[in-house]
């Protein structure tokens, strides 16, 4: 967990930076350990040439990769200062030389200086020894001069705090040998100086004192205790009094170390030898080599790290199987020789949880840095990323390195990139590491909203309530979250006369286009705007579209019948000759319908009545003829109810009610003249001229068909045998028919408005035989000539 939290200060403290460029220069402070809280170690805002007012304006941060913060630095006056308590033994056990490696952060621009601090070792600890009492047995023949290895003290502190001198307590027959060679611990002999004599006295008592060399110095005791035996007179002698061997780490277990050789001139018992170990010190022999106590070989019985400990210090001993036995003593000095059997470690720290996908070329991605256990050669490593990505590593200090954008981003493409980065070790055969970093690119609006067509076409029926969504109008953007949300809003509107903006609105959240008003088919049928949708970006992209609008008709209007006939409530009145033959012309119903298409087609039909059996109609002419010739039994009066259907869904009707009377005089048949309702306005003298030039020429046109009558019944016996009267028939747009034998001429005039000007149009050929003249093609019947379709522009 200690280690965890370690990696998260140090990613915690990088997060920030996005572009850097790291420095290379590093800059050395040295500071005693056990220092006060609040000791100056040095003035960091000199050293890196800041002003004081720059280091709150760059955030100047202290990080290191250490669970505590040894070191701040105080933003006022620049000084960086030791914010925790040193123990140098702590951080740097067994070793000559300590320093701390802190890193100081500016931001704006974004820079990095290392800072090595040297830990400088002060006397608190205290030389020690393994155990509190050493026994030594002495056999009173022992010979002056005779030495005996006392065990060793430790120091935690080093240099000059370390171990300098032993003392031992005055007495008569011992004296203190103290043996000091290069690279190898201080060490003491006690010097036999005056013979034994056990029966004076059997025990003797010495004190052991280790002292260091500190200021002041500090000092640890041993008891010896030495117990005088007697005589085995000879001692056995090694052949050497150190022993240096080398061996390689990851050396099998069973191989054979060395083989010791000591010699013991007594014969007998006494020359037998038996070899041990002699002593534990601070690293226990036992746990990695076993010694053949009968042939002194030393071999190897557990595995041998050079990453653990690079080198062994073993106390030997050969003892002969006399009474008293007696004692030699020896050193073996085992060297551990590295083999390349450590893999580089990559660890990566400062890693940006997201990178931008328009991030510079340059930007700092991560922090990575290499660690080998392996030493030399073995320990040194290189670093690079393997595979095609849009990234690279710069070298910034030693193994320290910076993951840089080095490429195009596109999070639209890739969104997310797999960086494998390689160590490699200088060793034989080298050994590689990899770590795969994970790098999120994060999106920038860089698409705008896109329609999935240039134009929209949207139909909507009219009558349609107020307030339905008649379309929903979408999107896609590729980029993502807010950058692709799109607000819809109306901006154009290419119908100049028409206010669209009071017909439609749209959702800006959702895209539907809500109708305003209920739309009117017979009063609009399409109009056309555009539409913009913009994400939320910053900054914020649009596109438009183009929306056209089309009304569907819908059935909403029922036929409206034409002049001269009224609709429903009021009855209309046709007179017919008694000798009207079948198929005789009776009138003509016509309708008309503001719908369009189906909706429009118009149907005409006679409800069923008596008269059913005496008279049809043209579904599609809206004519009335008889079907047969009058008898006497048929009603002089025949109530017709005609129904006008359209075909719409469902169907709308209108109906028109007309008497047909059956006359035996043609004299009482009159053609009945129906006015076209007009407006009431004011009457205008051009109305009052419109008046007198219709009178005028109705009136000339009465006298020409009064004397064409005459002439016809002065020809023939039978006045309604062969002709009928003539008859005024209307158009739809309010014009008048006239027919006569040898002229015919259409009047018209507008339906609405007295303000009209009146043309006489005349026919463009004569009808036969003086038969009434019909407008619509329709119309003709057995005799019947029809006037060309054409409509009267007045």
């Amino acid at each position: 967990m200690a280690a965890l939290s370690r990696w998260d200060t140090w990613r915690f403290l990088f997060a920030l930076l996005c572009v850097c460029d790291w420095s290379a220069a590093q800059i050395s402070y040295s500071v005693s350990e056990e220092v006060d809280k609040g000791t100056v170690v040095g003035n960091l805002a000199k050293d890196l040439n800041l002003k004081l007012n720059d280091l709150q304006s760059r955030s100047l941060q202290i990080s290191s990769i250490h669970r505590k913060v040894y070191f701040q630095v105080d933003l006022k006056n620049g000084f960086l200062f030791v914010n925790e308590r040193i123990d140098r033994e702590e951080l740097c056990p067994n070793a000559a030389k300590c320093s701390l490696n802190i890193e100081a952060i500016l931001s704006q621009p974004r820079d990095l200086h290392r800072i090595e601090v040297n830990i400088i070792d002060i006397n608190d600890n205290s030389p020690s020894f393994n155990e509190e009492s050493k026994i030594i047995e002495m056999y009173e023949s022992s010979y002056l001069g005779e030495r005996y290895p006392l065990p060793t003290a430790r120091d935690a502190d080093t240099g000059s705090n370390s171990i300098k001198s032993y003392k031992l307590t005055p007495n008569e027959h011992f004296s203190l040998d103290v043996q000091s060679s290069e690279g190898q611990s201080l060490s003491a002999e006690l010097v036999l100086q005056k013979a034994l004599d056990r029966e004076k006295q059997a025990v003797i008592t010495l004190t052991l004192t280790a002292v260091d060399g500190g200021k002041p110095a500090r000092s640890g005791t041993l008891q010896i205790t030495v117990n005088v035996m007697d005589v085995n007179d000879n001692s056995p002698l090694f052949t050497r009094s150190l022993y240096k061997v080398q061996i390689v780490e990851n050396a099998k277990i069973g191989s054979t170390l060395l083989t010791l050789s000591a010699t013991d001139l007594d014969e007998g018992v006494n020359s037998q030898i038996v070899y041990s170990l002699a002593e534990k010190g601070h690293v226990d022999p036992h746990d990695k080599f076993s010694l053949n106590e009968q042939t002194g070989e030393i071999t190897i019985k557990a595995d041998i790290d050079f990453e653990e400990n690079q080198a062994y210090e073993i106390r030997v001993q050969a003892r002969d199987k006399g009474t008293p036995p007696r004692i030699a003593h020896s050193k073996v000095l085992v060297e551990v020789i590295d083999v390349n059997d450590n893999s580089p470690e990559i660890s990566v720290s400062s890693l940006m949880s997201q990178v931008k996908e328009d991030a510079e070329i340059g930007t700092v991605v991560a922090l990575v840095t290499t660690t080998d256990e392996d030493k030399g050669k073995n320990g040194l490593t290189s670093c690079r990323i393997t595979g095609s990505v849009p990234f690279k590593l710069k070298s910034n200090y030693k193994n320290y390195y910076s993951l840089l954008v080095d490429g195009d981003l596109d999070r639209e493409r890739i969104s997310q990139y797999n960086v494998t980065i390689t160590a490699t070790d200088e060793g034989t055969p080298p050994l590689s590491g990899t770590n795969v970093i994970t790098i999120t690119i994060s999106d920038v609006n860089d698409n705008a909203p896109q329609f999935p067509e240039p134009v929209i076409n949207v139909y909507v029926k009219e009558n349609r309530p107020v307030g339905d969504a008649i379309h929903r109008i979408t999107t896609v953007d590729a980029d993502t979250n807010d950058n692709a949300k799109p607000t819809y809003a109306i901006v154009n509107s290419f119908n100049s006369n028409i206010p669209v903006l009071s017909m439609v609105n749209i959702n800006s959240d959702t895209g539907d286009i809500v109708c305003l008003q209920s739309f009117n088919y017979e009063e609009i049928k399409t109009f056309q705007f555009k539409v913009q949708a913009t994400d939320s970006g910053v900054p914020p992209l649009s596109s438009n579209v183009t929306v056209n609008v089309f009304v569907l008709d819908e059935n909403d209007n029922s036929p409206g019948i034409l002049a001269p006939y009224s609709e429903h409530g009021s009855v209309n009145s046709e007179n017919i000759p008694y000798s009207a033959e079948a198929g005789y012309f009776v009138a003509k119903i016509r309708a008309v319908d503001a719908d369009s298409g189906y909706n429009a087609l118009l149907s005409y039909h006679i409800s069923e009545t008596k008269g059913t059996n005496l008279f049809r109609i043209g579904t599609s002419t809206g004519e009335i003829r008889t079907k047969r010739r009058m008898s006497d039994n048929d009603l002089k009066t025949h109530p017709l109810l005609v129904l006008v259907s359209d075909n719409g869904e469902p169907s709308l009707t209108a109906t028109v009610s007309i008497d047909v009377v059956v006359v035996e005089n043609t004299a009482d048949i009159q053609t009945q003249f129906r006015h076209v309702p007009v407006k009431e306005e004011s009457f205008s003298d051009l109305n009052l001229y419109l008046l007198i030039a219709i009178a005028s020429v109705s009136v000339i046109f009465l006298l020409s068909l009064i004397s064409l009558i005459a002439v016809r019944c002065h020809r023939t016996d039978s006045s309604f045998s062969r002709y009928s009267a003539p008859m005024i028939t209307t158009h739809p747009d309010g014009s008048w028919s006239y027919s006569k034998s040898t002229q015919q001429y259409d009047v018209c005039f507008s339906s609405d408005t007295l303000k009209s000007d009146v043309v006489v149009f005349p026919a463009p050929y004569p009808p036969l035989d003086g038969e009434l003249i019909s407008i619509n093609g329709g119309d003709t019947f057995d005799r019947t000539q029809t006037l060309p379709n054409k409509e009267k522009v007045c």
